[in-house]
């Protein structure tokens, strides 16, 4: 009974000894202290709801960078399309002037053309496959030129507004339709260009005084309108960096519930091993000595 008893402990002990050394090299391999539930039930609970928590914060970072990107896209797009406005009421300006020759005013008119023509293609702008001012119309290209007039069709954009979440709780508009920046009744920058052209191929030099004053206005609306966008990168920033903080905290928190101090683990896998091999040494003396002792005489 006594040699049962001795073989047992002396087997357990190599078995503890062999576990001590693989749960420290689970450790250290993997960076946890808790790699499965049995490790510490109550931490890797919590640890499942911190994981969760790190994922929907990760998902709401990549909202906002693709947010960010779209805003930065509209926004470039509108302040090129605020320049070619410029450069319109320049031409309109130089149009007004009753001298000019009917070939200078149909050069100044081509100019006004390749103006609105940006514009067009503008309005037109599209990131990662969506078109930015088709209301929430975003696949196909919402203004297009029919007979030589722009048109902004509900087949092909509306005056629907974009919304995206960004954080628990909070969701921000992501655009201005296209029909509300380019074709505003009052503001309407198309049109106002549309309108100056006709006046200066006509040589009408109060029509286009009148024609560019309008498009002057509407130059004064869009840039108007374009704060939006400044105004939900400003936003988008600052969701960003509390959001880079939310997930250095759930990160933080990590590894203080399931995180392992690698210097101790690597501590605990030599003093394992140590004790391994002398319960090894221990048991090659002990053991064959034991048996010796209670073997019946031959």
């Amino acid at each position: 009974m006594r040699v049962t008893n001795l073989t047992q402990n002396v087997l357990a002990a190599i078995w503890q000894a062999q576990d001590n050394e693989q749960t420290a090299l689970e450790q250290l391999s993997s960076g946890k202290r808790v790699n499965r539930p049995s490790d510490d039930p109550a931490a890797a609970a919590e640890d499942v709801l911190n994981l969760s928590q790190q994922a929907q914060v990760d998902q709401y970072t990549q909202s906002t960078n693709s947010l960010n990107g779209l805003f930065q896209t509209a926004d470039s797009a509108l302040g090129s399309a605020i320049n070619a406005l410029n450069q319109a009421v320049s031409l309109g300006t130089q149009g007004a002037n009753g001298t000019l020759s009917t070939a200078n005013r149909q050069a100044l008119a081509a100019s006004i053309q390749g103006a609105l023509d940006q514009v067009v293609q503008l309005a037109n702008t599209s990131y990662q496959g969506s078109y930015i001012f088709g209301g929430t119309a975003v696949t196909s290209a919402p203004f297009s030129v029919v007979a030589g007039v722009v048109t902004y069709t509900t087949a092909n954009g509306n005056a629907g507004i974009n919304q995206a979440t960004i954080a628990d709780g909070l969701s921000i508009q992501t655009n201005v339709p296209g029909s509300q920046l380019f074709m505003q009744p009052g503001s309407n920058v198309i049109g106002s260009l549309e309108q100056l052209i006709a006046a200066v191929q006509s040589g009408d030099s109060t029509a286009t005084s009148n024609a560019t004053t309008a498009v002057s206005s509407a130059l004064n609306y869009l840039s108007t309108q374009r704060v939006f966008y400044g105004n939900a990168m400003n936003q988008v920033s600052d969701e960003q960096t509390t959001l880079s903080q939310e997930s250095t905290n759930l990160k933080s928190q990590e590894n203080t519930l399931v995180g392992v101090d690698m210097a101790q683990a690597a501590t605990q896998l030599t003093q394992a091993q140590t004790d391994d091999q002398a319960v090894l040494a221990a048991a090659a003396k002990v053991l064959p000595m034991t048996l010796l002792n209670y073997l019946p005489p031959g």
